[in-house]
């Protein structure tokens, strides 16, 4: 059975919170070392993802999350600064990160995404990473693009987006996330 847990160090827990709440699953706000060993998915916020980064390493999670990821025991969903950290947390994950590549914050947009997965998709980009993929590893699927660029994509174990979901109640690809992975 899978439980539910979101990192609510920095960034947007809260509106991943209430997506999860919208959808009528149990969760825990993950704020310590402990937390993460009584959980099988984790949401990782976008925020800042250096600070994310600095505080998962002074709480002594980030090699806790390292082994369970290797483990193959979690599995991670990043929204922009936590796409970031998943390419850092996930050896083979079969991308890189150009930070801020959609803009500096004041260049904040909303617009349609192309996507066979999920009609009408709709992502909110603030100080996105654009998700550069490694062509040679091929077990990467993109599930969404914005101007012919993978904007939301899977792995092995994870789902990584460069926009935001929570920040326009979207559910689906938190549903999509709890049921493929």
């Amino acid at each position: 059975m899978e439980k539910v847990g979101i990192l609510a160090l920095q960034g947007s827990f809260a509106e991943h919170a209430q997506i999860l709440k919208k959808m009528g699953v149990d969760f825990v706000l993950v704020r310590e070392k402990e937390t993460l060993k009584d959980i099988t998915h984790l949401i990782i916020p976008g925020g800042e993802s250096t600070t994310l980064e600095n505080l998962l390493k002074t709480f002594g999670m980030w090699e806790a999350l390292q082994l369970a990821i290797n483990r193959k025991q979690l599995s991670v969903l990043g929204t922009c600064a936590g796409a970031i950290l998943i390419s850092k947390l996930f050896p083979d994950c079969g991308f890189m990160v150009q930070r801020n590549a959609y803009g500096a914050q004041q260049s904040s947009f909303v617009d349609n995404l192309e996507s066979t997965v999920f009609e009408n998709l709709e992502g909110i980009f603030i100080r996105a990473p654009k998700l550069i993929l490694d062509d040679k590893l091929t077990k990467t699927k993109i599930l969404a693009r914005y101007k012919g660029e993978p904007v939301l994509i899977e792995g092995e174990g994870f789902v990584a987006m460069s926009f935001h979901p929570e920040l326009s109640s979207e559910v689906r690809i938190h549903e999509y996330f709890l049921e493929k992975n």
